[in-house]
C-alpha cells in the first residue's frame, strides 16, 4: 500500500493552485518547512508571507487579504492557529464569512516529539462551534490534495487538518471530494464505524481483522465534520446495529460528538473511541504514542466488539 506525507501533498498542491491564479496567497507563522508552505515561498515570493511567530497577526492579516479579494492560506501548527488565534478566526473572519482556508499542520498527536503544547487534541472542537466555519479533516494524502482543490473554490472560512506523518491511501485518486458528503469504504451489517484522519486507515484494518472473527463491519470516511447533514449520517447507519466513533482528537467536541448529534433521533447505541478528557505527552516516535492513548487496531477492535455485543 502506498503511503503519503499530508503536508507534502498540500504544499504541492497549494503550489499548483498558486501558480493557476494570483489571488491565492499563503501566509505562514515561521513554520514553513514544516507546513510546506516553503515550496509557495520557493517559488511564488510575491504571494507569500511570513508573519513570524505571530499567529494573531497572521489571521488579521488574512482578513484584509480577504477583504481585498485575496484567497488567503493562513498556515502553522493547528494548536498554535485555534488557540492563540481564535478571537480574530472568530471575531474577524467568521463573524463576516471572510474568504481565509485556516490549514492546522502537526495536528492531533502527530508532533510525537514536542509534546502536549505541540499537541492538538482539541482543535477540531474549537473550529466546529463557531458559526460559518467549515471543519474538513482528510483520510490520506490523495484526500488531501482532493480537499486543498474543494477548499480554495469553496467561498468563506475553512478549517483544514493535517497530520504531520505519512498516511497508507485508502482513498482512489479518482474520487471526488465534495465538502459535506461521507464516503463508505467497506460495507458491513452489524457496526458502523464513522472514522476520521489517521484513524480511517486504522478502521479498515480492524474491520478486515473482525471480519474473519464473524463480525460485518462497515467504515465511513467522515472528511467533513461540519456541515454534515443529520440525513446522510442515518443513512450511513441503515442495516447496522450500533455505532461506533473513531478520531486522534478528544472524544469531546470532535467526530463522536458530531454523528451523536446527527443521531440524536435514532435508537442506536454508539461507542466514542477516541482520546480520553486529557492532554497529550511527548514521545520517541509516534506508534508508542499512539498505542499509549489507545489509537490502534487492537484497541479499535475491542470497542467495535463492545457496541456489537450492547445492540
Amino acid at each position: 500500500m502506498t503511503s503519503r506525507n499530508p503536508r507534502e501533498e498540500y504544499g504541492r498542491t497549494l503550489l499548483a493552485l498558486a501558480r493557476a491564479d494570483r489571488n491565492i496567497f499563503a501566509l505562514d507563522a515561521d513554520l514553513c518547512k514544516s507546513t510546506m508552505t516553503c515550496l509557495v515561498e520557493q517559488e511564488l515570493p510575491a504571494q507569500y508571507l511570513e508573519m513570524g511567530i505571530a499567529e494573531q497577526n497572521m489571521l488579521s492579516t488574512a482578513a484584509g487579504l480577504a477583504l481585498s479579494g485575496k484567497v488567503a492560506f493562513a498556515n502553522s501548527f493547528a494548536v498554535f492557529l485555534t488557540g492563540r488565534a481564535f478571537d480574530q478566526i472568530r471575531q474577524a473572519i467568521s463573524l463576516s464569512r471572510l474568504n481565509v482556508k485556516i490549514v492546522g499542520s502537526s495536528a492531533g498527536l502527530s508532533d510525537f516529539g514536542d509534546g502536549s503544547t505541540h499537541q492538538s487534541v482539541e482543535d477540531v472542537a474549537l473550529m466546529r462551534c463557531i458559526p460559518n466555519m467549515t471543519v474538513v479533516v482528510p483520510a490520506d494524502g490523495l484526500q488531501v490534495r482532493a480537499a486543498t482543490r474543494a477548499i480554495a473554490a469553496h467561498p468563506g472560512p475553512v478549517y483544514l487538518r493535517l497530520g504531520r506523518n505519512d498516511l497508507p491511501d485508502v482513498t482512489a485518486e479518482s474520487d471526488p471530494f465534495v465538502i459535506g458528503r461521507l464516503q463508505r469504504l467497506r460495507d458491513g451489517t452489524d457496526v458502523t464505524v464513522f472514522a476520521m484522519g489517521y484513524m480511517v486507515h486504522l478502521a479498515l484494518a480492524a474491520a478486515a481483522e473482525l471480519a474473519a472473527e464473524g463480525l460485518s463491519v462497515r467504515v465511513v470516511n467522515t472528511p467533513t465534520l461540519k456541515p454534515l447533514d443529520p440525513a446522510v449520517v442515518v443513512a450511513e447507519t441503515r442495516g447496522t446495529r450500533a455505532v461506533v466513533t473513531t478520531e486522534e482528537h478528544s472524544i469531546i467536541g470532535g467526530l463522536g460528538s458530531t454523528i451523536a448529534e446527527c443521531l440524536r433521533r435514532e435508537r442506536l447505541p454508539i461507542e466514542f473511541h477516541g482520546i480520553e478528557d486529557q492532554f497529550g505527552q511527548s514521545a520517541n516516535s509516534p506508534q508508542p504514542l499512539l498505542d499509549h492513548y489507545g489509537l490502534n487496531t487492537a484497541t479499535l477492535k475491542s470497542v467495535i466488539a463492545r457496541a456489537a455485543a450492547s445492540a
